[in-house]
């Protein structure tokens, strides 16, 4: 006979499983109700919708991220990337006059040659990744300077030469950044839809993305068994780039400028979006759909204290003890259970 202290004995791992899994989840679900209570201007759809477009951008380098996390990596250079990206879409069109669709073209293909230039550097010359990706990022943040002489790039933007750059911004291009589906949903909420649901497919339900997780297992015993781990690293570089080109995109897209300080805090609030994905699910490793939460969750911390006037020189603070707590609480319930 099953007496009542073995089932609570049964009971406790089940409590502490579903509360590890589940931990993400319920902060943000504390968090929504705090604000809401606090000001409930914030769970109007007009300000849901707000949050999703400002974090959509963070959730697609956080993406890249993650792919690179997956393989063993680490990617530093993917904020330098997206703000070249937008330094460059700007140029191609104000000052070379290209329309929406070769700028488009132009800034992906930039930024899966950055990808494929530091999955040369690591795979290739054995640089290790967080030194490539780091002289990468020092790379461009000078490079997207030098065109415009360190300044910002908009319609009659005076060039080093002394000329004025004679395009402007492509109306169609702008769309991308601004315009509403159905009248409520932002476009780069829709791309981020679609580069998750895209990339989770591949990462989760393939082989290419098992041999992904694989080689950043155990890339010895994944080449042993027939895995191509420079091919999957080199891979894994390129679709980091070019998803920091595509954020990069939208952000030109939704300003309509290229500022020069554009991707001053992608790095920092993409890598806390992947690092929270670990803890999403209890799954304790680099997921896409993590990612996505993981910027999500960062997006409703950050304008539900705005929203409270809170200072802004508290909100790193903040986003970092929030941060902590939910790794700490995912991975301290799993040493506990083990």
């Amino acid at each position: 006979m099953t007496n009542a202290s073995d089932k609570t004995t049964v009971a406790e791992p089940d409590l502490l499983e579903a509360l590890r899994k589940s931990a993400v989840f319920v902060l943000l679900a504390l968090m929504i109700a705090g604000f809401a209570i606090a000001q409930p201007a914030f769970i109007q759809i007009d300000n849901l919708m707000s949050i999703l477009q400002a974090v959509a951008v963070v959730a697609i380098l956080g993406a890249g991220v993650t792919v690179t996390l997956a393989v063993g990596g680490f990617d530093l250079s993917i904020g330098a990337v997206a703000a070249s990206s937008v330094m460059a879409a700007s140029y191609a069109m104000i000052v070379w006059q290209l329309g929406a669709v070769w700028t488009v073209l132009l800034v992906l293909l930039l930024g899966a040659t950055v990808g494929l230039l530091n999955a040369l550097l690591i795979v290739r010359l054995k640089v290790p990744d967080l030194l490539a990706t780091l002289s990468m990022m020092f790379l461009l943040s000078g490079l997207q300077l030098i065109p415009t002489g360190g300044r910002s790039i908009a319609s009659g933007l005076i060039l080093p030469d002394g000329s004025t750059a004679p395009g402007r911004y492509d109306p169609d291009f702008l769309l991308i950044g601004r315009s509403l589906l159905f009248d409520v949903v932002p476009l780069p909420v829709l791309i981020l839809a679609v580069v998750a649901i895209v990339l989770h497919v591949l990462t989760e339900r393939t082989r290419f993305g098992r041999l992904l997780f694989a080689t950043g297992g155990n890339e010895l015993a994944t080449r042993l068994a027939g895995g191509a781990t420079e091919r999957l690293r080199t891979w894994a570089y390129v679709i980091s780039g070019t998803l920091a080109s595509l954020g990069g995109i939208v952000v030109a897209a939704r300003v309509g400028r290229g500022d020069v300080s554009s991707g001053a805090s992608l790095l920092m609030d993409s890598v806390a979006a992947a690092l929270i994905g670990f803890a999403v699910l209890g799954l304790r490793r680099p997921n896409v759909l993590g990612a996505v939460v993981g910027a999500v969750f960062v997006g409703v911390l950050l304008n539900g204290l705005t929203m409270l006037n809170a200072p802004y020189y508290t909100q790193d603070f903040v986003k970092g003890a929030v941060l902590v707590g939910a790794l700490a609480l995912t991975y301290g319930i799993a040493r506990t259970r083990g």
